[in-house]
């Protein structure tokens, strides 16, 4: 896998990092399970005080953290600074909601000869799971935060361009008291995740990344009789109604495409705007796209990030370039980037016509796509025309009216009047090929537990 923490901004190799041997992982296999055996009978409020303390610690050391998060992918430093307090404010929801969300449910039984039934949620076991590098440190609390908080311990296998931040995370929860072996952090291969899925002591496994890695992993995941999430690509529908306030909506637009250097599964991807819109929204959109500033992630006046690695920007450039050759047309916008870094020029395609297969493509990058609407229905027709459906967001004066067209866009998750919000007490995910499962809120801590049946049935046999 060639682990390795490549400067994004530089093109240093700052560190590599060997591949885990079978027998590291065999053995992590081994302490996770022994470390869940003790785990599960711990009682909720010792688990929530590891939780507190890893939100406490990250907190206390926010700038060391971030800075990680800079080194290893290229994030604007306010940007990561944010990530290490979501990360934290992950951790501090399931210390103090877990116990609560997993309390026994009496169900309301329609015959007394039924018993007394009661569900419970008991922890499964050993879990992995596989996340990508865009958010290195929020991709791993919103699962080890809620499954751990189960009673379940964790394995972790990363993205191979950011090592550091997987190991961060390990030290983090080790500093937070979590027994060892709880949660360990593997430089696994790929032929390694069959091996780990094929144990009879792992029982499941959440995947946060490409579609490509989800169907594998899902594939795998299937044959060895294991639960699985998968939380895959979106090209999320930015839909701007007629009587959205203009000014506040290109402003999250220009947001909402290019946060994180625009590597966000949840990012506004595909915007669609009425007709009667359509062209004042393109000419404001184009001025605040333009006033981007690409440079050096560690300066605060930096407001454009290099993407992750050199080949992610290479592959963004390929795809618009497939794109034109489709019909697309491309508007580079803005000042040039740095010619040093892993940059992209900000780039605004139109006349992306049906035909055209990049319109149902997702660029990882900032690259927005303006399909123009006809009127509202049309709108949502586009919205709804993309093999993803992970979120969205509708942009209007009437919110009322904002949430009843939200009803009619099929994603997992819509806003309106923003492009999208990440939360501890919201859930995450979404549906076709964007994925299956929920993170986060009771969803995501239930992903992995048994529901288990407990009914006292008091009563005489027939005979």
């Amino acid at each position: 896998m060639a682990y390795a923490t490549t400067n994004p901004y530089t093109g240093e190799v700052v560190k590599t990092f060997p591949d885990a041997s079978d027998a590291e992982v065999k053995t992590a296999i081994d302490k996770a399970h022994a470390a869940f055996l003790g785990w599960r009978e711990t009682a909720f409020a010792q688990r929530a005080q590891v939780m507190q303390k890893a939100a406490d610690l990250l907190r206390k050391d926010e700038d060391a953290y971030a800075r990680i998060l800079t080194l290893e992918m290229g994030k604007l430093l306010a940007e990561a600074k944010a990530e290490v307090e979501l990360s934290a404010r992950i951790f501090e929801y399931y210390a103090q909601k877990a116990e609560g969300l997993l309390a026994p449910e009496k169900l309301p039984v329609a015959d007394p000869a039924e018993g007394d039934a009661v569900l419970v949620c008991e922890p499964l076991g050993v879990l992995l799971a596989i996340e990508p590098w865009n958010f290195p440190y929020y991709q791993i609390a919103r699962i080890i935060a809620p499954q751990l908080s189960a009673g379940n311990t964790m394995l972790l296998k990363h993205a191979s361009n950011v090592p550091q931040s997987a190991a961060a995370f390990e030290k983090l929860m080790a500093e937070a008291g979590l027994p060892a072996g709880a949660f360990k952090n593997l430089y696994a291969t790929r032929s390694q995740i069959e091996l780990i899925l094929n144990d009879p002591r792992v029982h499941g496994v959440a995947l946060t990344g490409s579609e490509g890695a989800g169907a594998e992993v899902a594939a795998q995941a299937g044959r060895a009789l294991k639960k699985s999430t998968m939380e895959l690509g979106g090209a999320d529908a930015f839909v701007v109604l007629a009587d959205a306030d203009l000014e506040k909506t290109v402003n999250w637009a220009v947001f909402g495409r290019h946060w994180n250097g625009g590597q966000v599964c949840v990012s506004s991807k595909r915007m669609i705007i009425v007709d009667a819109l359509y062209d004042a929204f393109l000419e404001k959109y184009r001025t605040g796209v333009a006033a981007l500033r690409a440079g050096d992630p560690l300066d605060p006046a930096t407001t454009l990030a290099p993407l992750s690695s050199q080949g992610a920007a290479d592959e963004v450039r390929q795809k618009i370039q497939d794109a034109v050759a489709q019909g697309a047309k491309a508007e580079e916008v803005g000042p040039s980037v740095p010619n040093q870094g892993a940059f992209v020029q900000p780039t605004i395609l139109t006349d992306v016509g049906e035909d055209n297969p990049a319109r149902y493509w997702e660029f990882f990058g900032p690259v927005s796509m303006l399909f123009r609407a006809k009127d509202e229905d049309d709108a949502v027709r586009i919205a709804n025309d993309s093999p993803f459906g992970l979120g969205g967001s509708v942009f209007t004066s009437d919110t009322k009216h904002g949430a009843e067209v939200a009803k009619r866009i099929s994603t997992g998750m819509v806003f309106v009047n923003h492009p999208t919000m990440v939360k501890a007490d919201l859930p995450f995910g979404g549906v076709r090929r964007s994925g299956y499962g929920r993170e986060l809120l009771g969803l995501g801590i239930k992903e992995f537990v048994n529901h288990k049946l407990i009914d006292v049935v008091d009563i005489d046999a027939p005979f």
